[in-house]
């Protein structure tokens, strides 16, 4: 395991020095800079303009600006905002730790939602209720998170204006959040998170469900399946030991990704609720050309892909014991 983890430590080092020039370029070729809107403003001095510039770093060549960027960030500076000038990991902290809380929400209901749903497709069938999920879920994979979002926004605000029933249905906290205890701070925030986690979570679910279904009506017709029936093991057993262990590996396969998905937000469905998460903060950078947020927080992104990938290769080799990492 020590030998595979050196390796994959070796292998990220270009594969990081790759992506941040990547970053970093394709970030510069937009046109114009952060002081672009500046130099359009009539109040604004050419003088002033200059000494923005080079205090910024603005002046000098894309080369060199990458150069001093990187070495910095070896140090542990990721470079100063220019939007909010301030350090980028005193920007996004803030905003990576709301997006947490949706996300981790997001992702206990979405595998909630499709272990057992894919399960039961598999074991069940053809069946009345095989069918009726699957339309279902043709349904959603047509689509996109936002659209569906949208579509709950629209029925919720039909139940508050029939009811009176106070559904929240934007932000992350109510206007009194600061006068409330402990307690009721949690649960305001999760009152806040429930429907946007729920929403993602049913969109995503409905690629996975098949998958799991697919894999394990694949392994249920494998020889050793119908051996360990023959031989008179439990339904239980054989669906959940033999059958869904060997069905979870794009599972497993998938983890890899779950740590730069924990930090970078829930994308467009922050937007459509108004949540303070990663996305609108990216959204806005991107709007401004604000150069270091953004190539900060897409190698911290990259690292944790890195990462994750390792740990992925790690599990598969324990629930899979053909796989070696050795």
């Amino acid at each position: 395991m020590i030998p595979f983890l050196l390796r994959r430590l070796v292998q990220s080092i270009p594969t990081l020095l790759i992506a941040s020039v990547l970053i970093f370029f394709v970030i510069s070729l937009a046109p114009g800079d952060f002081l672009t809107p500046a130099k359009l403003n009539p109040n604004i001095s050419p003088e002033q303009i200059e000494i923005l510039s080079r205090n910024f770093g603005l002046d000098r060549p894309v080369w060199e600006q990458y150069f001093r960027w990187m070495g910095n960030m070896l140090r542990g500076d990721f470079g100063l905002s220019f939007q909010y000038q301030q350090p980028v990991l005193d920007v996004i902290w803030p905003r990576v730790k709301n997006s947490l809380w949706l996300v981790l929400l997001s992702t206990v209901l979405f595998y909630a939602i499709a272990i057992p749903v894919g399960v039961y497709g598999a074991v069940r069938q053809n069946s009345l209720g095989d069918k009726s999920i699957n339309v279902v879920l043709y349904f959603l994979l047509g689509f996109p998170s936002f659209f569906l979002a949208l579509i709950v926004i629209y029925f919720i605000l039909q139940i508050r204006n029939a009811t009176g029933l106070d559904v929240p249905i934007g932000g992350m906290t109510s206007n009194n959040y600061e006068e409330l205890s402990g307690l009721g701070k949690v649960l305001d925030i999760l009152k806040h998170l429930i429907i946007p986690a729920t929403v993602l979570a049913i969109s995503d679910a409905a690629g996975l469900t098949r998958v799991i279904r697919g894999q394990m009506l694949e392994v249920m017709r494998s020889d050793y399946v119908r051996t360990a029936r023959a031989k008179g093991v439990s339904e239980r057993s054989v669906i959940w030991k033999h059958t869904f262990r060997n069905g979870i590996l794009p599972i497993v396969a998938g983890i890899g990704g779950l740590l730069p998905a924990a930090i970078s937000g829930a994308g467009f469905m922050e937007v459509v609720f108004a949540y303070p998460g990663v996305t609108p903060m990216l959204l806005a950078a991107l709007n401004t050309q604000d150069l270091y947020l953004v190539a900060g927080f897409t190698v911290i992104t990259t690292v944790l892909l890195i990462i994750g990938n390792a740990i992925s290769d790690l599990l598969l080799a324990v629930v899979d014991p053909r796989v070696k990492v050795a």
